[in-house]
C-alpha cells in the first residue's frame, strides 16, 4: 500500500479527483451531477493534506498519522498514570506534584509494567504535573531507556533531556513523528549513545497556541513552569539527577528559541542545549480561532531583549555559567542554516568553536529533525552520562560515609552504655563492704 507520501497516493487522488469531475460533467441526472460534483472535493482536500504532509515530511507511514490523529498505535502504549488528585486534567489524568505524586508514579511503575519487557524496550508513561511556582498543569511524556529498569543501575540516578517540541505541536510528536524513544534505544545499543530520562512536556498548552516558552506579561508563566517547576517536580518524581550539568534543554523549530532562550536565561539547570532548525530573537504569538498574532511584549523593547538569545549571548556576565549547544539545521533552508551560523559564531565567546551539523538537502521539516536526533544524541548523551556518573559516585560516597559515622555512632554509644551499666554495677556490688567499716 502506497505511503501517505508516495507519488503513487498523490497521483491517486489526483486521478481520483479527475473521475469524480468527469463524472459530474457527463451524467445526466442532476442527483448525480451533484454527487459527483461533492466527492470531488474529498480528493482534492486530502490532495492539499497530503502536499503538506510531503512538504513538511511529517508523517511517513500510515501507522504514524493514524497514532497522532486518533492516540492510537505507539501511542496506545503510552501508559496514563492516575495522579494524587492535586489537578484533574485533560484524558483522565490526575496532577502529580513534587511532594505527593512520587509515590502514585513509583506505585504504577512498581504494579502495572512488565520489568521484563521495560528492560528491553524502555517505558513510556504520560503524567500531568502541576507547577507550584507557576500554577501551570500540563500533560508531559516521560520516556524511561531500558536501563531504567535493569538491576545493574539500580542505584544509578539518570540524567534528563528535556525536549521541547514545535508549532503546531504536542509532546506526542516527538514520539510518533520524529521517533525519539526509538532512535535512543537504536544508538544505545550501537554504543552511539548513553541512556538518558526524555521528558517532553506540552510547551504551549495545545497544539494551536504559540507561547514560545516565555513568561508572558500579565500571562501564563511559561518559561518558569519549563525550567523551573518541571525539572524540579521530575527530580523527585523518579531516579534521575537534578537540575544541573547533568540536564539538557533541545528543541526543533520553536522548541530550539525555547532551547536557546531557557538555556541562557537558566543557565545554571542545564548543562547542555540543542538546537534544530531555531530561531534566536521571538516572534508574536499566536492565539485563538481563528488564530491571531499577538505580540508578548507591547512596545516594551528591554523586555524583549532579556528573551532574546541572540542578544543574551553577549549580554550576559562572563561570570554567569550558560550551557554547551549543539546546532543543527537542513541545509536547503537558507533561513534556518543563516541563523544557525549567526549564533554559532556568537557562541564563540563562551565556548570555542561550535560546529553546525547540517543535513543536506533538509528544509524546515520532520525529515531534518529525524535526521539530526542520531548526531545530536551521540554528542550530547555521553556528556550528561559523565555528569551523572561523577555525581552518583558522589552520591554513593557520601551516604557510604553517612552510613559509617551513623554506625560509629551508635557503637560509641553501645561502649558507653556497656561503661555505665558495668560501672553501676561496681558501685552497687561495694556498697555494703563500705558500710561496714563506718563506726557505730
Amino acid at each position: 500500500m502506497p505511503g501517505p507520501q508516495s507519488a503513487v497516493f498523490l497521483l491517486l487522488l489526483v486521478a481520483g479527483f479527475g473521475v469524480a469531475i468527469w463524472r459530474a460533467v457527463v451524467s445526466r441526472r442532476v442527483a448525480f451531477r451533484i454527487l459527483a460534483g461533492v466527492l470531488a472535493f474529498v480528493p482534492a482536500m486530502l490532495f492539499g493534506v497530503a502536499a503538506v504532509n510531503k512538504y513538511y515530511d511529517y508523517y511517513q507511514t500510515w501507522g504514524s498519522a493514524w497514532a497522532d490523529l486518533f492516540s492510537q498505535g505507539p501511542a496506545a502504549q503510552v501508559a496514563a498514570v492516575p495522579g494524587d488528585g492535586a489537578a484533574a486534567g485533560a484524558g483522565g489524568l490526575g496532577g502529580l506534584t513534587a511532594a505527593g505524586g512520587g509515590a502514585a508514579l513509583a506505585g504504577f511503575l512498581s504494579h502495572h509494567v512488565d520489568t521484563a519487557v521495560a528492560s528491553q524496550f524502555g517505558y513510556t508513561v504520560e503524567v500531568r504535573i502541576h507547577g507550584t511556582r507557576s500554577g501551570i498543569s500540563r500533560a508531559v511524556w516521560i520516556y524511561l531507556p531500558p536501563q531504567y529498569f535493569q538491576p545493574s543501575y539500580g542505584r544509578f540516578r539518570f540524567p534528563v533531556m528535556e525536549l521541547l517540541h514545535g508549532f503546531p505541536g504536542s509532546p506526542r510528536d516527538w514520539v510518533n513523528v520524529v521517533g525519539i524513544t526509538t532512535t535512543l534505544r537504536q544508538e544505545i545499543q550501537a554504543g552511539h549513545a548513553k541512556p538518558v530520562v526524555l521528558v517532553m512536556p506540552d510547551v504551549n498548552g495545545g497544539r494551536g497556541i504559540s507561547l514560545q516558552c516565555l513568561n508572558q506579561p500579565g500571562g501564563p508563566a511559561d518559561a518558569t513552569y519549563l525550567a523551573r517547576d518541571l525539572p524540579t517536580a521530575v527530580g523527585r518524581l523518579l531516579r534521575v539527577q537534578p537540575p544541573g550539568p547533568a540536564w539538557a534543554v533541545a528543541g526543533y523549530s520553536e522548541g530550539g528559541f525555547c532551547a536557546a532562550e531557557l538555556g541562557l536565561r537558566f543557565g545554571r539547570d542545564y548543562g547542555y542545549a540543542g538546537v534544530l532548525s531555531g530561531y534566536f530573537a521571538p516572534l508574536d504569538n499566536q492565539l485563538g480561532d481563528p488564530p491571531r498574532r499577538v505580540s508578548p511584549y507591547g512596545h516594551d523593547l528591554k523586555l524583549k531583549r532579556l528573551d532574546t538569545p541572540s542578544h543574551l549571548v553577549t549580554a550576559l556576565p562572563a561570570s554567569r555559567p550558560v550551557p554547551e549547544f549543539w546546532i543543527g539545521a537542513g541545509a536547503g533552508n537558507r533561513l534556518d542554516l543563516t541563523n544557525a551560523d549567526y549564533f554559532a559564531q556568537l557562541l564563540q565567546i563562551r565556548q570555542g568553536r561550535v560546529a553546525v551539523h547540517l543535513i543536506d538537502g533538509g528544509g524546515h521539516s520532520m525529515f531534518t529533525w529525524r535526521g539530526l536526533i542520531p548526531s545530536m544524541l551521540a554528542w550530547m548523551t555521553p556528556r550528561l552520562t559523565q555528569h551523572a556518573e561523577r555525581d552518583t559516585r558522589l552520591a554513593l560516597a557520601a551516604a557510604r560515609h553517612a552510613r559509617q559515622k551513623a554506625e560509629a555512632r551508635a557503637q560509641s554509644a553501645a561502649r558507653h552504655h556497656r561503661h555505665h551499666q558495668h560501672h553501676r554495677g561496681r558501685q552497687s556490688h561495694q556498697a555494703p563492704a563500705i558500710a561496714a567499716t563506718r563506726p557505730a
